[in-house]
């Protein structure tokens, strides 16, 4: 089987941007053309997308030596809006906008290469679950992958590191209210998985981080 993907090239034809108000998210809205391997052009098309400063994050696998996992409670306001975008109704998940997922945050514009990312996971996971670790100690859990590419270039970064369940400490948080309230808790992998084909976990990124560990456990038996 090969996996060859087809050449095609997207130029710049015009960016129709509107000019950006201050904010976490901007707006990108080009004109664009595709270049194929013969040298064709398509039509141009409309394309808008979203950017942001800190583009790409990192995804935190946090186990123990009995195999349980560290989930973290998060708040994700727009499911709050859902239902004013549905032509079938559903109902409301438990918690509402509140969400088990896997610990995640924004890699910054100054966190560079391997070194970078390891300092954006001790960063990250002090600041989310109350673990201080040393950056060396976090190990690439496979291959990084995008997560909304139809939307924005945001590519997401898997690393694992084992703890000990008893010496968490107080997550420092980000000071937002989005952060505030957050529960942590450990949970053995199974269960976890379990909870994922329930639907208790509705967040693909911390699926992924979960069914990777697996794997990895797996062939290291």
């Amino acid at each position: 089987m090969s996996w060859r993907r087809p050449e095609i090239l997207v130029e710049l034809v015009e960016d129709l941007s509107p000019p950006q108000p201050p904010g976490f998210l901007q707006l990108r809205r080009r004109v664009l053309q595709n270049r194929y391997a013969d040298r064709s052009l398509s039509a141009p098309y409309s394309y808008d997308s979203v950017d942001r400063a800190a583009l790409d994050a990192v995804v935190l696998v946090l186990f123990t030596p009995s195999r349980r996992v560290l989930l973290r409670t998060s708040l994700r306001p727009p499911l709050c809006f859902r239902p004013e975008r549905l032509q079938v109704p559903e109902g409301a998940p438990g918690g509402g906008p509140v969400l088990w997922e896997l610990p995640a945050g924004l890699i910054e514009p100054e966190e560079h290469g391997p070194e970078g990312l390891r300092a954006a996971c001790a960063r990250e996971t002090l600041e989310e679950t109350g673990y201080a670790l040393e950056p060396m100690a976090f190990e690439p859990l496979g291959a990084p992958v995008y997560l909304s590419p139809g939307v924005i270039a945001e590519r997401l970064h898997y690393f694992a590191v084992e703890v000990d369940e008893g010496a968490r400490g107080v997550p420092t948080e980000d000071g937002t209210p989005v952060e505030a309230g957050a529960a942590v808790r450990f949970f053995a992998l199974d269960e976890a998985l379990s909870a994922c084909e329930r639907g208790d976990i509705g967040d693909v990124k911390s699926e992924v981080g979960l069914r990777r560990l697996q794997a990895r456990w797996e062939r290291r038996g």
